[in-house]
């Protein structure tokens, strides 16, 4: 009986084993390891405080974006619960002045490459602040990238006074000696 049973999964199994065995690379699809690479990688996440400022209104948040894929991704929008609003912004000269401005379609991270959002270039901007913010405090940002990817972050707050012009304008112009 046990050589019975031991034939029959002998006759069952004979034809797969061989089958396998006897084809050549020829014949066979060639099939290639599924790659991934990491979407957009963000560093260096900080926002400037607002306590101290002359509007407590927006602020700006910057770091660095390093795209490791093949393809250009471009940071397309971003949102946060503290602000009312959240724009991708740039500074450009526009009749003699330095004006922050949306900036359209975003901010292009060539592939294999970097972008740096930075003080008085570009950054994302927080409008319409629902409270104050000073350094040691942490704001949540969600960034969301044209291949669909997006990124929950918490970006502590950090002082910083320079270039304040450029994002608190002031109404009387200054002269220069």
């Amino acid at each position: 009986m046990k050589t019975k049973l031991l034939m029959a999964g002998l006759a069952v199994a004979l034809p797969f084993l061989l089958s396998s065995c006897g084809s050549s690379s020829k014949d066979a699809p060639v099939t290639k390891a599924a790659v991934t690479t990491p979407g957009v990688l963000v560093e260096d996440a900080w926002v400037r405080a607002t306590v101290g400022s002359k509007d407590t209104s927006m602020t700006a948040a910057f770091m660095s974006l390093t795209n490791p894929g093949t393809t250009d991704v471009s940071l397309t929008s971003a949102t946060s619960p503290v602000a009312g609003m959240v724009q991708i912004h740039e500074m450009a000269m526009q009749d003699g002045k330095m004006v922050m401005q949306e900036k359209a379609g975003g901010i292009k991270v060539p592939a294999g490459s970097h972008a740096h959002l930075a003080p008085s270039g570009d950054h994302v901007m927080l409008m319409g602040l629902k409270q104050a913010l000073k350094p040691g405090d942490e704001v949540p940002i969600t960034l969301k990238f044209s291949d669909g990817t997006t990124h929950d972050l918490t970006v502590p707050v950090k002082a910083f006074t320079e270039e304040e012009e450029h994002y608190h304008p002031s109404t009387t112009p200054s002269t220069t000696p």
